[in-house]
């Protein structure tokens, strides 16, 4: 598909041409099996998952999420639910421990699966990932559907910590080769770093944490105050520890007047919570 940017002198774009589009999908189950690991950064790992239920699998969103279901550290044994017409049908006995990923590269021919785990805190994800071998087996539910955001506008502004550079990855990869865009990425340090599809027009800017708190707005709000905004109408997308985003949001609406519709910040995590993925948008 090609992607015709809008340039600030261009004809001016409607309303309804900026507004995001939901996607339903077919909610299925896919038992997977990995088939390669790889550590990108101090704090990133990168798997690939395969296997013939990927067929099918459909990620329209960049920052999509699948359902990760991982197998009983004990037994090894891999539980999952059914889609039902009510809802979802367990197995009698514990249920899994799942978490939401970003679901970074689709192969259909191959029918691989990328996936990245950020090692931002020592839960079952990041136990499971820093184990994980080929041959092991994982449990995928979804996407059960994708809030596809517009590239009709001037320029972007991508904003998050270790847990959104998948998101991030995958955005970049998308863009308007010609569309401006400005990125902060938040990680802990130089070596938590990792390769992003850079090119002409992309400002990436790396904050490092130094063992300060992923969950400080702070950083972020020193170099908005002086960092270089695209020119034009421009879409801010925003995901990190769920107080970050929010305080980030509030700030662009209340002190910059950004416009709120054309902002999306998602909590991916929140400081003391397991699991936990908030949306604060209007």
């Amino acid at each position: 598909m090609t992607h015709n940017p809008v340039s600030p002198s261009a004809a001016p774009v409607s309303d309804s041409a900026r507004l995001p589009v939901r996607v339903r999908h077919e909610l299925r189950f896919r038992r997977l099996t990995v088939l390669s690991t790889r550590r990108t950064s101090a704090q990133m790992i990168r798997i690939t998952v395969g296997g013939d239920a990927l067929e099918g699998f459909t990620s329209a969103g960049f920052d999509d999420h699948v359902k990760l279901f991982f197998p009983d550290p004990a037994t090894g044994e891999l539980v999952m639910p059914q889609a039902g017409p009510d809802g979802l049908i367990w197995p009698e006995g514990p249920r899994p421990v799942s978490r939401d990923y970003t679901p970074l590269g689709y192969d259909a021919q191959a029918r691989t699966l990328e996936l990245a785990f950020a090692l931002h805190e020592a839960g079952p994800a990041t136990r499971w990932a820093e184990q994980a071998r080929p041959g092991d087996v994982l449990g995928v539910g979804g996407p059960r559907g994708s809030f596809v955001l517009p590239m009709t506008f001037d320029g972007y502004v991508l904003i998050g910590d270790d847990t959104a550079l998948p998101a991030i990855e995958r955005r970049l990869a998308e863009l308007p080769a010609d569309a401006p865009v400005l990125v902060l990425a938040d990680v802990d340090g130089p070596d938590s770093q990792v390769e992003l599809p850079v090119r002409p027009g992309v400002d990436l800017q790396w904050l490092h944490r130094d063992g300060a708190p992923a969950s400080d707005a702070g950083r972020f709000l020193d170099v908005l105050a002086h960092a270089a905004w695209p020119a034009g109408d421009v879409h801010v997308w925003i995901a990190a520890e769920s107080s970050v985003a929010k305080t980030l949001r509030g700030h662009l609406v209340d002190s910059r007047g950004h416009n709120p519709k054309w902002i999306k910040a998602a909590g991916y995590w929140r400081a003391g919570s397991a699991g936990a993925h908030d949306e604060h948008n209007d």
